[in-house]
């Protein structure tokens, strides 16, 4: 099973393959905002993933020209709502604007 490591707590959290980062935050706990409820339509969800990027879903359209609109955004940025979990380690960053 994947272990997201959540940054800057540092908290490590078990995940299932398959399902997406947020959904995972989620269910360990985590606060994170997730305003549309996973439709990719608001950008509330944003993070950075630090490691382990290769190891998720590549960024599919929606989540592009979402994130394509946002301040703030960089190399490692997804939307937890669309970047789904494969068999890799995690670290992800919430952002303290969220």
């Amino acid at each position: 099973m994947p272990v997201i490591t959540v940054m800057p707590s540092g908290k490590q959290i078990e995940a299932a393959e398959g399902v997406s980062i947020l959904a995972a935050l989620l269910d360990s706990g985590e606060d994170l905002a997730h305003k549309c409820e996973g439709k990719a339509e608001c950008g509330s969800c944003h993070i950075f993933v630090l490691e382990g990027r290769k190891g998720i879903s590549r960024t599919q359209k929606l989540e592009n020209e979402k994130l394509d609109t946002m301040v703030g955004i960089g190399s490692k940025s997804r939307l937890a709502c669309q970047a789904i979990i494969g068999s890799d380690n995690l670290t992800v960053e919430i952002l303290g604007f969220n």
